[in-house]
């Protein structure tokens, strides 16, 4: 199929546009630019597989266009520009240098770098830069759960959900897991309310001030009846849980190990090559 959409774009393309006017040669040739020529095997490497005839000469139009502008872009260029101008080899040595240190720095970080965070070392962070960690939204720990309209058990989970005993609350949860449509409690964590907000397709002011009894209740678009226990609740403007924060610790805390690791790599570099007299400053 995708074979067939690319020869059947580039007939069209050949046809109507004189850019690509003589293109095709012996059915590998599906574009050319001056002496620069783009072969059917290339535009099928760019076309994903399982792809209808459409897409796939939507995708390969697009790809034949981009390549022609590509070839188009350097002639002008080559015409266009100073003979300095078109000197690239101080940006092509500057890049070979950067992507070479880059993939040793990697290399040297992955091989040393202590990956285990402590829940201490987390809790100790957080406890010196509580600052940085007031809530810009309000968080939640809630569950969402959706039924079919007429599920004959929706009645007794609504009844049980909002009883004031903990045993009846525990056991409609637990029925309501075992025969809702979907089920979610969030890995329970706290989350972000706008992404509970997200399940009823509305925003999180609405529905933290729709709450009844820290329950929630919408019907969906196809029918079902959507519900959201929200357990507990914590306003934006607060510090908050450092539970809450924790992933964002441990990326700060291994960013800064990565950083002391190069630090250390290039002092170690410069002394290491000072005492051999490989490095010599007049």
């Amino acid at each position: 199929m995708r074979r067939t959409a690319v020869i059947l774009l580039t007939a069209l393309l050949v046809c109507s546009c004189d850019l690509f006017s003589g293109v095709i040669h012996d059915g590998k040739v599906v574009a050319k630019v001056g002496s620069r020529k783009l072969y059917s095997t290339d535009v099928e490497r760019y076309i994903p597989s399982g792809l209808s005839a459409e897409d796939s000469t939507r995708l390969a139009a697009q790809y034949i266009n981009s390549w022609a502008a590509e070839q188009l872009y350097l002639d002008v260029a080559q015409k266009e520009l100073s003979k300095q101008e078109l000197d690239v080899t101080s940006e092509l040595e500057d890049y070979r240098r950067s992507l070479l240190k880059y993939r040793y720095e990697q290399a040297y970080v992955n091989q040393r770098l202590d990956t285990a965070i402590t829940p201490s070392q987390t809790e100790s962070y957080f406890e010196s830069h509580k600052d940085r960690f007031v809530l810009k939204v309000p968080i939640v720990k809630a569950r969402f759960m959706s039924f079919a309209a007429d599920s004959p058990i929706l009645p007794e989970i609504k009844k049980k959900i909002s009883s004031k005993k903990p045993a009846e609350i525990v056991a409609a949860d637990s029925l309501a897991f075992s025969s809702a449509l979907r089920y979610t409690d969030f890995g329970g964590s706290w989350v972000d309310a706008g992404v509970v907000a997200r399940e009823f397709g509305t925003d999180y002011a609405s529905l933290l001030s729709g709450l009844k009894d820290g329950c929630y209740e919408s019907l969906s678009p196809s029918g079902e009846v959507q519900i959201a226990i929200i357990s507990d609740i914590m306003k934006a403007g607060q510090t908050g849980p450092v539970e809450y924060y924790t992933q964002s610790i441990k990326d700060i805390l291994l960013s800064a190990r990565k950083q002391q690791l190069l630090s250390k790599l290039e002092k170690d570099l410069l002394s290491r090559a000072k005492a051999d007299e490989e490095f010599v400053i007049y």
